[in-house]
């Protein structure tokens, strides 16, 4: 027995603000990669590796990228981190699965074939993963949690006090509602 409806069976107030989610994969930034991780949930916990450094100094899976840092940053609930652009380095970032920040990047690099691309997705949120970020991809994050998230970052350049290879936008250069969750 089929009891299907169609559109005209939904009531007139209701159906003009009808409308259906994309869910098609959406474009990547040239070079931006997302690795998924295993998460191994036991009894006592759970457990994730992160990084395994190759004999050639280079994190395995990610050829060419020679880790000489290891950082992280905690961002107080509710606040924007953003925008930060490197030259020099690239980034490897990781967020724990139980925070939930937003992320956003924008390609800054004039002769990329993905120049002025955006994304837009959530780190953390149950997944283990890590985001790789090439140098010229700006990128930011806003902590959605009521409690403080953390993220862990690996970079292929030692940070210089000196000449820090670190610039930055304005936190709303791509508009302020950029950072608000969208609503559904």
């Amino acid at each position: 027995m089929d009891n299907s409806l169609t559109i005209d069976d939904i009531n007139d107030q209701f159906k003009s603000k009808i409308y259906s989610q994309d869910y098609s994969d959406k474009q990547k930034i040239d070079g931006v990669t997302l690795y998924p991780l295993s998460i191994h949930v036991s009894e006592d916990g759970d457990f994730s590796e992160l990084v395994r450094i190759n004999d050639k100094g280079e994190i395995d899976g990610i050829p060419g990228f020679k880790l000489e840092q290891i950082n992280r940053t905690r961002l107080i609930n509710g606040i924007v981190k953003a925008w930060h652009i490197h030259l020099e380095q690239d980034e490897i970032w990781y967020v724990n699965p139980e925070a939930h920040l937003l992320i956003g990047l924008f390609d800054a690099r004039k002769n990329s074939p993905t120049a002025g691309f955006v994304m837009r997705f959530i780190m953390g949120g149950g997944k283990s993963q890590l985001l790789y970020i090439p140098k010229g991809v700006a990128h930011g994050s806003a902590n959605l949690l009521n409690e403080p998230s953390v993220i862990w970052y690996f970079i292929n350049k030692q940070f210089s006090s000196n000449k820090p290879d670190e610039m930055r936008l304005p936190w709303d250069t791509l508009g302020a509602n950029f950072w608000e969750p969208k609503r559904d």
